[in-house]
């Protein structure tokens, strides 16, 4: 049987015995076909992809020669006119035709997302943990594309750690976990879950002060982090805990991997480019494109669930997006950030420019942080994981077409990390010329407080909070707070890690 495994080092296998895939090119080509999951990869991809920047003269036959090669280690009994039955010609380029349980990756992303009784999923999460043999792709670590499925390959890792132990509890396995999570928290310490998990299985215990301390640890990263309180989540749970409320483990929450949403502003202060307006009624109307059917028949079967929105229309690539927006007029777009023709960023860049524009919110299963960062700048109003939950989906289109950012914490801390203080030509003028009181509120704005939390922090109304934020996007020539938070790192006002400090207080 033809196995292949992305979980660790990557190869394919022959009834168990590994196959020669020749230099690191030609197994780049396999990897790539297998991170696509089955779908064909245009040549021309495949090109740009393998030689980013600079592909040689010949690349077209260099290409050619590596599927030659391949086709003839994966099928050595093939005859030399016979059709391939594996590495396959599917216009305009190539594609790798197995079944699920033939690749690792598949397998495990199956696992992760399974479904049952806590016995079932502690089986599936085990048996899905057990395909890892160390970083996937990491071969590959140079090429884009590599890294983002390394990277959204992690996050389901992560995920079935969580779910794991979520399940482990259910099953009274409290004291078997605690180390574990132990490690996965201070690890991943701006995941929510792994401080829930951790905080409830020392509860479990009979341990309610270590269980506390750990609630207690999470704050005090998250401030330093973030500038951010503990989640309503874990406040709920440190109080049923100081009450002595917690006999049962919680309802699990859904897995930590969608983006949270910052509040933005909620009062009579609106961007300078405001939103179409909501369908009578309050529906809201969404435009989806992707250039995966099943994704947009998921999101329409979503959408339909729901008497607050409707299916606005659909697009398989940023041209016909852009085309649909003003003949149907959607109050939000939910654009794949990778398409093509024309992809997601372009697009997005396109529909803001116009007037009154939606709101669009970008779909990823983790792009590149250029990618991302760049659509920041654009004026989406954030991202949504391609594996988050319906009523997160749901939940998130209602924050979007109200105005606030969906910025996954953890996301936003690496991508400022990475970019703050770059100079680039688009980048918003400098913040020369604001008063004291307009500094202040962006600070915090760009830590995530909304309008009435900042007139509390400097003694202000609301109302003039709102006003004051509509004076920051008017100066700095923007139209999205999720903008005033990049402004404010990019500049310097704030930056990761930074404790606030404001003049007036």
């Amino acid at each position: 049987m033809l196995t292949f495994t992305a979980l660790g080092p990557f190869q394919a296998w022959a009834d168990g015995a590994p196959l020669d895939l020749g230099g690191q090119r030609q197994r780049a080509v396999l990897a790539r076909l297998l991170v696509a999951g089955g779908r064909a990869v245009p040549v021309n991809t495949l090109i740009d992809e393998l030689w980013p920047g600079d592909p040689p003269a010949q690349a077209l036959s260099t290409i050619q020669g590596y599927v030659s090669r391949l086709r003839r280690a994966l099928e050595p009994g093939r005859a030399p006119r016979e059709e391939a039955e594996v590495l396959v010609t599917a216009p305009p380029g190539y594609a790798l035709r197995a079944e699920t349980g033939q690749v690792d990756a598949w397998r495990f992303e199956g696992l992760v997302k399974s479904d049952g009784p806590p016995g079932q999923v502690w089986a599936d999460m085990e048996a899905a943990l057990g395909l890892w043999r160390g970083p996937a792709l990491a071969e590959f670590a140079d090429l884009s594309w590599a890294v983002t499925e390394a990277g959204r390959l992690e996050e389901l890792r992560l995920i079935a750690v969580e779910r794991r132990a979520d399940a482990g509890l259910t099953l009274g396995r409290a004291t078997s976990l605690v180390a574990d999570l132990e490690a996965h928290a201070a690890e991943h310490p701006l995941r929510e879950e792994a401080w829930r998990l951790l905080a409830v299985a020392l509860y479990r215990m009979g341990r309610q002060g270590d269980a506390l301390a750990a609630l207690r640890r999470a704050r005090a990263v998250w401030r330093d982090e973030l500038g951010l309180d503990l989640t309503a989540g874990l406040k709920r749970l440190e109080a049923d805990m100081l009450a002595q409320r917690l006999e049962e483990p919680p309802a699990p929450e859904a897995p930590a991997v969608v983006p949270a949403v910052v509040p933005a502003a909620q009062s009579a202060a609106q961007p300078a480019a405001p939103s179409a307006p909501a369908s009578p009624g309050g529906v809201l109307r969404v435009l989806v494109a992707d250039d995966q059917a099943l994704v947009r028949a998921g999101v329409k079967a979503m959408l339909d669930s729901d008497p607050g929105v409707t299916w606005a229309g659909e697009a398989t690539n940023g041209e016909e997006a852009i085309a649909a927006v003003p003949a149907v007029r959607p109050d939000v777009v939910l654009l794949d950030i990778q398409m093509p023709r024309l992809d997601g960023l372009a697009a997005a860049r396109r529909i803001l420019a116009e007037e009154r524009p939606p709101r669009v919110v970008m779909m990823t299963t983790f792009g590149s942080d250029e990618n991302l960062y760049a659509a920041l700048r654009a004026g989406v109003s954030g991202f949504l994981l391609k594996t988050a939950a319906p009523e997160q989906f749901l939940a998130a289109i209602r924050a979007a077409a109200a105005g606030d950012a969906l910025i996954d914490p953890a996301m936003t801390t690496r991508l400022i990390s990475a970019f703050a203080g770059r100079t680039d030509p688009a980048s918003p003028p400098a913040l020369a010329g604001l008063s004291d009181a307009l500094l202040d509120v962006l600070k915090l704005v760009a830590r995530g407080l909304t309008n009435r939390q900042i007139g509390q922090t400097l003694s202000l109304p609301e109302e003039e909070v709102g006003l004051l934020v509509k004076a920051l996007l008017e100066h700095l020539g923007l139209f999205d707070r999720a903008q005033l938070v990049m402004a404010a790192y990019e500049s310097g006002l704030v930056t990761p890690g930074e404790k606030a400090h404001f003049s007036s207080l």
